[in-house]
């Protein structure tokens, strides 16, 4: 009796073939675990097989899938695991938990000049103190996709958290992504950087960018969605996997249907709400202050901090 192949793959279901799961996972259906819960009409629709072989790899899928149980003390416990890097402002840390945390995406969102860059290399200097100083005592993978990356901000930080300026911008690997394919394959092949590296940061700014110019108007919406929704779950994978901090930048639009109050909304959507472990919102106030706010934590409270740009990074106002 032939022994039953092991199904590992999309196209290791029954009938599902190459094509079909190349089918599937352009519609975003990329894992066994996303089978296991499809619609057998919405597989048939997209793959072009019958309702019936869609419903057999349903069946597969979920019997090829496993569900692990934790406990809510062995999560308790794990999070003890978790790093947390400074800000270099007091407030600011408190009204997120401590600092940027390490298993997690933490996205920062405003206008033009609000500071989302400068956090970017404030934190990209401070991972690389120690715990005890505020940080993880590791390297950064620096996702550059508007030109941003100044290394003599990283010099003057460098300088004024008493690091070797040299050593702080080695510690950095700068990729400067000009497509959204560039930007996702950095991603992608991060893990070995990660290895050898030691990555503990991993900072794209900005996350939306390149999306948002490639993929423009409501028949690209779709695509774009799909490929952005991918590309933070990688990056989350990477942050559960390597127990490192993700810090994302992202741009902002109008909302029309706003009447009243702020209409700044962010990039990305239902897609990357979801995906930010932590959202803080940032404008310009006077001279070098910037309101921070946070706008979502699972837990921390809605709040705001001022904090101050200066040649030496971020300050308390």
């Amino acid at each position: 009796m032939a022994k039953e192949k092991a199904v590992r793959e999309i196209e290791d279901l029954p009938g599902i073939g190459e094509a079909s799961a190349e089918k599937l996972r352009n519609a975003g259906v990329d894992s066994l675990a996303k089978v296991a819960v499809a619609s057998p009409y919405e597989l048939a629709e997209t793959t072009g097989i019958s309702v019936e072989n869609a419903k057999k790899a349903i069946e597969t899928a979920k019997e090829s899938t496993t569900v692990n149980y934790e406990t809510g003390e062995a999560i308790y416990e794990k999070r003890k695991q978790i790093g947390k890097i400074s800000t270099n402002s007091k407030d600011l840390d408190e009204l997120i938990g401590g600092g940027v945390e390490t298993g997690a995406i933490t996205e920062a969102y405003g206008r033009f000049a609000s500071g989302k860059s400068q956090i970017g290399f404030q934190l990209s200097v401070n991972a690389q103190l120690d715990r005890e100083n505020g940080g993880l005592g590791g390297g950064v993978l620096f996702i550059d996709t508007e030109g941003t990356f100044r290394p003599e901000r990283i010099e003057n930080i460098a300088k004024a958290k008493g690091l070797d300026p040299k050593k702080a911008l080695e510690n950095i690997l700068v990729v400067r992504a000009t497509t959204t394919e560039q930007q996702m394959l950095a991603v992608e092949r991060a893990e070995k950087l990660i290895q050898d590296h030691n990555i503990k940061l991993i900072v794209v700014d900005s996350l939306t960018s390149l999306f948002r110019s490639e993929f423009a108007g409501r028949g690209a919406l779709a695509e774009r969605q799909q490929k952005l929704n991918a590309h933070v779950h990688r990056l989350q994978m990477l942050a559960d996997k390597y127990n490192l901090a993700v810090y994302v930048s992202n741009q902002v639009m109008d909302n029309p249907g706003i009447m009243f109050g702020d209409p700044t909304t962010p990039i990305g959507g239902n897609v990357l709400a979801h995906a930010a472990t932590t959202r803080l919102y940032m404008r310009k106030s006077k001279e070098e202050r910037r309101i921070v706010r946070l706008v979502d934590s699972p837990s921390m409270p809605e709040g705001e901090c001022v904090i101050k740009l200066s040649e030496d990074g971020i300050r308390d106002e």
